[in-house]
């Protein structure tokens, strides 16, 4: 990784795992593989911003470790990519344990518990898809209908206009929100410096 550290995928350690580490990785993968219209891909860092944004809009009294949690859903892909879920799953359950293991070093290591409760997970992945909605028929060239049988539909009052941001903006929105809902969870002191090494 670019701060130094030396991650083992097959064993993660969550002393390995950093929070640089998973913007600057997420700011830099694509969403839908970059079949995207716009100048910029729309990163996994800003999708995962608007995730926990509308996991709040669904839940608005959530949690903010599960707040914290929305935005690391997908923080295993800093390292391992975006790979659409019929692909997941055709790759079989040697993949999901694969993916398992680095989720719960990555809980671990920023204070969240190792196994997200199941209604957690189902909110999640309802914001999620809502994103998922969003992204397809704004910039992955999807109709409206066709994304409403894949995706569902949004939830009740909200709206999203997706303007792709270049990766060094998404990473720093990405640890800025972490930041915030860090201090929230009480992982990291208001006046703890940052670091960016």
């Amino acid at each position: 990784m670019l701060s130094g550290r030396r991650l083992d995928l097959l064993d993660p350690s969550p002393f390995d795992i950093e929070i640089e580490d998973i913007a600057h990785g997420l700011a830099r993968v694509a969403r839908w593989n970059g079949q995207t219209v716009g100048e910029h891909a729309f990163s996994v860092a800003q999708h995962s911003v608007v995730v926990e944004e509308i996991a709040v809009h669904i839940k608005p009294d959530l949690d903010p470790k599960w707040r914290l949690a929305a935005l690391l859903h997908d923080a295993s892909e800093y390292v391992i990519g975006d790979m659409i879920s019929p692909f997941k799953s055709a790759l079989g359950v040697n993949y999901k344990a694969f993916e398992a293991r680095l989720e719960h070093a990555i809980h671990v290591r920023f204070g969240l518990p190792a196994k997200t409760p199941q209604t957690i997970k189902t909110l999640i992945k309802k914001a999620d898809r809502a994103c998922a909605f969003f992204e397809a028929t704004q910039l992955a060239g999807f109709g409206r209908s066709e994304s409403l049988k894949l995706f569902g539909a949004p939830p009740a009052g909200y709206d999203l206009a997706i303007d792709p941001l270049p990766a060094a903006a998404a990473q720093a929105r990405y640890v800025e929100r972490y930041k915030v809902l860090a201090q929230a969870v009480g992982s990291i002191a208001p006046t703890d410096a940052w670091h960016t090494e």
